[in-house]
């Protein structure tokens, strides 16, 4: 989807947005058609979006005004995936640690703590 929006000039409209002036009376005509340019970008930017997704996933942005808005939750739906997999395959790791034969004891605690770490940083909350 970057390409298509790269392809049609409006890459840059997605990746910083636009901000309405909360006075436009105070624009002059040069501004508000600066204005209007990038909201008609933004419009066309969003309009790419929509017609790349699937009724699934288009209900997630539906209520999104501005592309960059859009962009940033369609951003973040595969990070939440990817932690559960991830969180999934550290789970099962730690369930199957084992102290190795020759191992000492420091070195089967550190093997257990860089799990545990990892899932902490995954969210994942530990008791004992």
């Amino acid at each position: 989807m970057k390409a298509i929006l790269g392809a049609h000039g409006l890459w840059n409209v997605v990746e910083t947005g636009y901000e309405e002036p909360a006075d436009k009376g105070a624009l002059y005509v040069a501004e508000l058609a600066v204005l209007q340019k990038r909201r008609s970008g933004d419009q066309s930017a969003l309009s790419i979006i929509h017609q790349g997704l699937d009724d699934e996933i288009f209900k997630k942005i539906a209520n999104e005004s501005k592309a960059k808005d859009a962009w940033d939750i369609l951003k973040n739906l595969g990070v939440d995936k990817v932690k559960k997999v991830q969180l999934q395959t550290l789970r099962a790791e730690f369930e199957s640690l084992l102290m190795k034969e020759n191992e000492s004891i420091s070195d089967y605690f550190t093997r257990v703590l860089v799990v545990v770490n990892q899932m902490k940083r995954l969210g994942e909350k530990l008791t004992m």
